[in-house]
């Protein structure tokens, strides 16, 4: 199954490629504040919707672009194409993001970077694959001090302004320093093989986070929502991730910033 994901992937990835710095202005669409949408967002999810549903018939689908059709509980969650705006601008840090969700619970997740190849994914249970090669989470040990911490502007969050800049004034002095990639599937998953110590972001969708949950699982990553409850990708607005003996200190900032 997961093999076969992959490849589906990749086709995905092969007809962004073809398009990438090439995509007229004409063709790209605001569908929301800051968030945009083009023919490669559409088409995308048109070949992951294909070929996804051809390997589990019965299961149903939840896409970025085309919203929810089918079965809910065993469920493809699917960003064809995360960090739009990177793409459009001709940055090459955007990602493809394919989950199998369970009765609410990630079993598979894929997070390809098409533009290096590049791919994380898991399967609940069995652990973390890099390109093929079983990774272990390279961060689980560290400390507050020693992380790199990740994060998303509130685009979708006016309400939240105020507090994700003074919670980022605070992480900025925790930890070795922040930074905003663009593409939140591909935080989470470098976040599950430890490549960042700490993530938090607020209002994110099911299909921005679906694959990575699986990818962090995984890999010890512990996630709450800003109250230090079990995360729920589909009602919670703030995730708050962390490597184990980083966590308690990024939710105690997060709690009380987003509380005030």
């Amino acid at each position: 199954m997961l093999n076969k994901v992959i490849e589906i992937c990749e086709l995905a990835a092969s007809f962004q490629l073809k398009h990438f710095r090439q995509v007229p202005e004409a063709e790209v669409t605001m569908k929301a504040l800051k968030e945009t949408v083009s023919f490669v967002d559409v088409e995308s999810e048109k070949i992951l919707y294909h070929g996804l549903l051809e390997l589990l018939p019965n299961a149903g689908f939840y896409g970025e672009e085309s919203g929810k059709s089918g079965d809910q509980d065993l469920v493809w969650i699917v960003d064809p194409l995360d960090g739009t705006t990177n793409y459009l601008n001709g940055l090459e840090h955007f990602s493809i993001s394919v989950a199998l969700v369970k009765e609410g619970v990630p079993v598979l997740g894929v997070v390809m970077k098409p533009y290096s190849g590049e791919w994380i994914a898991a399967e609940k249970g069995k652990g973390i694959l890099l390109r093929g090669e079983k990774i272990a989470n390279q961060a689980r040990q560290i400390k507050s001090v020693e992380a790199l911490y990740v994060t998303g502007f509130p685009y979708r969050s006016k309400d939240f302004n105020d507090a994700f800049f003074d919670c980022a004034n605070q992480v900025l002095k925790l930890g070795r320093g922040i930074r905003r990639s663009g593409s939140a599937a591909l935080d989470l998953a470098y976040l599950g093989v430890g490549w960042f110590g700490g993530f938090w972001e607020s209002d994110l969708m099911p299909y921005d986070v679906a694959a990575g949950l699986c990818i962090m699982a995984e890999g010890g990553v512990i996630v709450t929502n800003h109250r230090g409850e079990q995360y729920d990708m589909f009602s919670d607005r703030i995730c708050v991730a962390a490597q184990p003996n980083v966590h308690a200190d990024l939710l105690e900032i997060v709690s009380r910033t987003y509380s005030a």
